[in-house]
């Protein structure tokens, strides 16, 4: 009996074992549920595997590598879904965006299994080996599963990649060993099934690597099973990476397998492709293990800095990376979350948490962290009056303070709140109050220093530095939410003031009308005079809230090819001037442009409008067109009281800004906006007691017919 037999159901029963330890072992979430049903379908895999390797009846073994095929159909959709899930908070959001490839993963390969095995089309035998074992040729199906099989299986590692990429601290330490295993196992299966599609044929040499993955994946997956994983919730990016490590990993391998193939042709080694795989594959995974592990990059890093003479920290990259990390984020969670991520990186600490005074300046409140989640911050939160303490000690302690071997009341409340994943090995707790103005706004925790290498002078500096930087940046945000919500109540108290004035007026007049109501009734002329001024009041709120609806920022405009002199003539048409106002017309010929009329109207509208009040008894407006480099110019001057050029560069453009004693300041407002949205822009010239120029500029383009 072949050594790969025993080591098939070594391999499941494995399988099975870590499967049961998952379900058992607290870790309640949907992602065991998809990680127990594919550990089961590897398992039977294995069985059927060992079970064909061992039949020597070409019938028997033909039907063992049809299970094994059957089961592994169903092993790239099962594992799609724990990639999506395993570790992740919104995983909802991760099935609704791979709907459709997860679907794909179930019923492309079962759906080959279906139709193509009960008419013998997968696979074949092809002939018996030297150890005596069938070896079975791939048909067309056969090799398209393999190839769908083949593409699944590097989407899962990409996923689990994504997941690793965005834990950090505690949690990328937590489901390090379980991405590890699996990534593992799925290159080697990927290696396998590339072997297959390149010869065309199922080795029997290849069972062994197969099965033997399974059981280095078990044990790593074992490992990581020991680390509680119920309050990790990473939130990877919906963007894919583009410097994948899985793509760069596989090909290291393939290159490093046909270069290791080669040289032992050469010098003549006798020794199995089986066994100088699993050599290779295992020693790549040693590498990954010991590049992925915090302790070796903290190891390698004191060691360029002892022997080849560099400080403990490159400051410029650092404050580089600080500044370019944290200035973006205008929002005060996604500060903090990018605050604790770099401070874990920059450090070396695995478990950082940053914690905010609230309003009223009495308790802290739970902000971001790489080791806590929203719920268990939540639990860990200090009391009021425990709080109060910590913000009494801390509010005229601009240091960052060990709080690990404190006595004091305030430093105790703290470590409770700074839970240590590694006890005997995580090194010392560190508070670092953020101190912005002399006011205290928050404070970070760190705690499970890699190696539990305890913080130095040089880090206590720089640590000082990065709490200073971040308390500048959420003094900022504060101030920026302050200064918003005045604005916008500002915003709100103006339109009240129109509105309130004018509905006032309006009341008035109804409750005028109804007090005269019951007297007058039966007069036909009051009735009759009631009924239009119901009208005129309608027709007076219709109106208001119609210039109100015109500070709608999302304007859209449905451009046609327009004569501009055939758009500003009906305005001007229908224009009646005050006593004594003259109206000056030059419309001079100009290039057919994409105008929207009902919009531009709105424009012309409003300047007209403007010029006429602007000017008095004697006043001129000037309404002209032209074309100018390009340019199609509307221009409408006045000889009126012009504006000051304060008003000019500061207000003009700005709605509720206005010179009007009854003005709104929303018509040059929506003007500018029409304008722009057709690709021009306005110029304003104007001095006070002499008048005003306006000039709209519209591109001239090449009309296609």
């Amino acid at each position: 009996m072949s050594t790969a037999v025993p080591l098939a159901y070594a391999s499941a029963a494995c399988a099975v074992a870590v499967a049961l330890i998952a379900m058992f072992r607290g870790w309640r979430s949907i992602s065991v549920w998809f990680f127990a049903a594919g550990m089961g379908l590897l398992a039977l895999e294995s069985v059927c595997l060992g079970l064909a390797t061992n039949s020597l009846v070409e019938r028997e073994a033909w039907f063992w590598h049809s299970c094994r095929l059957t089961a592994m159909s169903f092993l790239p959709g099962v594992w799609l879904l724990f990639s999506l899930s395993y570790a992740r908070g919104g995983y909802r959001e991760f099935f609704r965006r791979w709907r459709w490839a997860v679907i794909g993963a179930f019923v492309a390969p079962a759906g080959l299994m279906w139709v193509f095995h009960e008419r013998g089309e997968m696979i074949s035998a092809l002939n018996m080996n030297d150890n005596v074992q069938w070896v079975f040729h791939l048909q067309a199906a056969g090799v398209v599963l393999y190839a769908l099989f083949l593409m699944w299986s590097v989407a899962v590692l990409m996923n689990l990649e994504r997941t690793f990429r965005a834990a950090v601290g505690t949690m990328r330490w937590r489901i390090k060993f379980m991405i590890l295993a699996l990534g593992f196992l799925f290159a080697v299966r990927a290696y396998a099934a590339s072997q297959a599609l390149a010869t065309r044929t199922m080795d029997p040499s290849l069972a062994p690597v197969n099965c033997g993955a399974l059981v280095l994946a078990c044990l790593l997956m074992l490992r990581s099973l020991f680390r509680d994983v119920s309050e990790v919730a990473v939130f990877p990016s919906g963007a894919v990476f583009g410097n994948s490590l899985t793509v760069l990993v596989a090909g290291i391998y393939l290159a490093s397998l046909g270069v290791y193939t080669r040289l032992a042709a050469w010098l003549g080694s006798n020794g199995s492709m089986e066994a100088r795989a699993f050599v290779l594959l295992a020693a790549v995974v040693a590498v990954t293990v010991v590049v992925l592990s915090e302790r070796a990059r903290m190891h390698t890093r004191r060691f360029i800095s002892r022997y080849f003479q560099r400080p403990l920290y490159d400051y410029r990259t650092v404050w580089r990376t600080l500044t370019e990390g944290t200035t973006t984020r205008v929002r005060q969670e996604d500060l903090c979350q990018a605050g604790v991520t770099l401070i874990s990186r920059i450090f070396q600490v695995l478990s950082v948490t940053i914690w905010l005074v609230d309003e009223k300046k009495e308790s802290l409140g739970f902000a971001a962290s790489t080791s806590l989640s929203t719920a268990g911050g939540a639990e860990l939160q200090p009391q009021k009056d425990e709080a109060a303490g910590i913000l009494r000690a801390l509010q005229d302690h601009p240091d960052p303070v060990e709080i690990e071997t404190s006595r004091e009341p305030w430093a105790a409340a703290l470590r409770h709140c700074t839970p240590m994943q590694f006890r005997d090995s995580g090194g010392a707790r560190v508070c670092v109050p953020l101190i912005a103005g002399s006011e205290l706004l928050g404070l970070i925790t760190l705690a499970d220093r890699v190696g539990g290498v305890f913080f130095s002078l040089q880090d206590f500096e720089l640590l000082r530095c990065v709490g200073d930087q971040l308390a500048a940046g959420l003094l900022n945000g504060q101030l920026s939410q302050k200064l918003l919500q005045a604005k916008e109540l500002e915003a709100f108290q103006t339109m009240s003031a129109f509105f309130v004035h004018d509905l006032k007026n309006t009341a008035s007049t109804l409750n005028l009308m109804l007090q005269n109501l019951p007297v007058h009734f039966d007069n036909p002329a009051f009735r009759e005079d009631a009924l239009r001024g119901v009208a005129k009041t309608c027709d007076h709120i219709n109106q208001l809230i119609s210039r109100l609806s015109r500070l709608r920022h999302d304007l859209q405009i449905k451009p046609v090819e327009s004569d501009l002199n055939d758009v500003i003539a009906p305005v001007l048409s229908n224009w009646r001037p005050a006593a004594g106002v003259s109206l000056v017309q030059k419309l001079r010929p100009c290039p057919r442009l994409l105008l929207d009329s009902e919009q531009f109207n709105k424009v012309v509208t409003n300047l007209v409008i403007n010029a006429t009040e602007a000017v008095g008894q004697g006043g001129e407006v000037r309404v002209e067109t032209s074309q100018n480099n390009g340019w199609a110019v509307l221009l409408v001057a006045d000889n009126g009281c012009g504006m000051a050029p304060e008003f000019l560069s500061r207000a003009l453009f700005r709605p509720f800004q206005t010179t009007k004693k009854n003005g709104f300041g929303i018509g040059m407002f929506q003007s500018k906006m029409i304008v722009e949205a057709h690709g021009g822009r306005i110029e304003v010239e104007s001095e006070l007691k002499k008048g005003t120029v306006f000039r709209v500029l519209l591109p001239i383009q090449k009309l296609t017919k």
